[in-house]
C-alpha cells in the first residue's frame, strides 16, 4: 500500500503525513517541483518533469489496488479509480466507480460553460474550510483501514 499526493497545491499535505506515519504507509508527494524534501522516512518526494500532466501520468501509472490517491484533479481520479486505487479529494469527498462518470461530466460540462463565456468573472472554488480539513482526515482514515484490509 501506498500514499499518493498530488502535490501541486494539495492544502492537506501535512495531515496526509500524520496519517500515514501513524499507519506505518509510504506517501509519496508527486509534483512538478517547488516542494522540499522531508525528513520522515515515510514519506518521499517525487520530483517530476515539467509538462501538462506529468504528475497525474506518474501517479496514475503507478498507483493499483491497495494505494490510497489524494487528488482534487477529476480525470486524475477517474484514471486512479480504473487502475483500482481508493481515491479521495482534498475536502473527503470519494471518487467511486459509482460515481466518478457523473464527476467527469460535469466536470466537463462547467468547463465547456466557461469556454462559452470568455467575460465571465471566474471566482474559483469556495475557500477551504476547518470542516472541510476534518471531513478530509475522517474519508483518509475510512481509506487506509479499508485498503489495510
Amino acid at each position: 500500500m501506498t500514499l499518493w499526493i498530488d502535490a501541486d497545491a494539495c492544502p492537506v499535505k501535512a495531515e496526509a503525513e500524520r496519517v500515514a506515519t501513524r499507519h506505518k504507509v509510504p506517501m509519496k508527494l508527486v509534483a512538478n517541483g517547488g516542494l522540499r524534501p522531508s525528513q520522515n522516512p515515510w514519506v518521499e518526494v517525487v520530483i517530476v518533469a515539467e509538462g501538462l500532466d506529468v504528475a497525474d501520468d506518474h501517479i496514475a501509472g503507478s498507483c493499483g489496488p491497495g494505494d490510497v490517491v489524494v487528488t482534487a484533479d477529476v480525470p486524475l481520479a477517474a484514471r486512479c479509480v480504473a487502475a483500482g486505487a481508493a481515491v479521495i479529494s482534498h475536502d473527503g469527498e470519494r471518487f467511486t466507480p459509482a460515481n466518478i462518470g457523473s464527476k467527469l461530466a460535469t466536470r466537463d460540462l462547467m468547463t465547456e460553460m466557461r469556454s462559452a463565456n470568455p467575460l465571465s468573472q471566474g471566482g474559483g472554488g469556495r475557500p477551504f474550510s476547518k470542516a472541510d480539513r476534518s471531513r478530509f482526515l475522517n474519508a483518509l482514515e475510512q481509506a487506509m483501514r479499508s485498503a489495510q484490509v
